[in-house]
């Protein structure tokens, strides 16, 4: 786990600290404390941004089984992907795609098998916005750039449209707004590997087409992505992987006290 304080720039111009907590590339407990003319403690980073987009590298997974809890979920899988490549997760709900992306996130610790690359070298965008309510926009994306060490913010705010929300607060945005907001840290990360589960959710059209072309744009550059998704994203080049056979052998567990009872 990594805490301390983040400087950054208030929109009203006063100079802020950013209280964070990183655990497992996951940031908990953001807080905004605003000083005038504070003098702010040195951030120890870079702490994320281990990584940078490295053109020919090919990202590899050897028979991976991974668990969800203590139970194995998915087994067998691999797959080698290249720079500028995307490879999309296809499958039912419930068939270990959420699963295998935090697992190559290193959320979780593979049950079996070997990967080319490290969790520094992964963005992972989850489900969930992973939003402060209390913060502006404009906060969260300098507070994400001083994180990641990222050292302008224009791509993101540009790549997703957000140029109009960048005085409003968290829990004024809507659902799609808050999506938008979520996706664009992926530009700030400078990691070479995307991991994106179901990204589209709460996005209009339009926002999908932005979504595609900033993906299209990190592939461009030396990038590679891994998707899950039900939905067409505009990469017509892109390989697909159906999780489905890789679903592991459900395993009967017994109870002993229910055992006994029954005897």
């Amino acid at each position: 786990m990594v805490a301390g304080f983040a400087p950054a720039l208030h929109p009203r111009g006063e100079r802020v600290q950013v209280k964070y907590c990183i655990q497992s590339h996951t940031i908990y407990q953001i807080t905004v404390f605003v000083t005038q003319h504070a003098t702010l403690p040195a951030p120890p980073f870079p702490v994320l941004r281990q990584s940078a987009k490295r053109s020919g590298m090919d990202y590899v997974a050897h028979d991976l089984a991974c668990a969800r809890g203590d139970r194995t979920v998915i087994a067998g899988v691999s797959f080698q992907l290249g720079s500028g490549q995307a490879l999309i997760l296809r499958g039912p709900n419930g068939s270990g795609k959420t699963t295998l992306l935090r697992c190559l996130a290193g959320l979780t610790p593979a049950v079996h098998g070997t990967t080319s690359f490290t969790p520094d070298d992964v963005a992972y965008a989850a489900h969930a916005d992973g939003l402060k309510a209390q913060m502006s926009v404009t906060e969260t994306l300098q507070f994400w750039a001083t994180v990641f060490g990222a050292a302008d913010v224009t791509p993101a705010i540009e790549g997703f449209a957000l140029a109009p929300l960048l005085s409003r607060r968290i829990h004024t945005l809507s659902a799609g707004q808050k999506r938008r907001l979520s996706l664009s840290r992926l530009v700030l990360t400078g990691r070479p590997l995307w991991a994106l589960d179901e990204p589209t959710v709460s996005l209009d059209v339009q926002a999908v087409a932005q979504f595609g072309a900033a993906v299209t744009a990190h592939l461009a550059t030396g990038g590679a992505a891994i998707i899950a998704t039900h939905i067409d994203l505009g990469l017509p080049d892109a390989a697909q992987l159906d999780i489905a056979p890789f679903r592991a052998t459900p395993q009967t567990d017994t109870d002993p006290f229910l055992d006994e009872a029954l005897q």
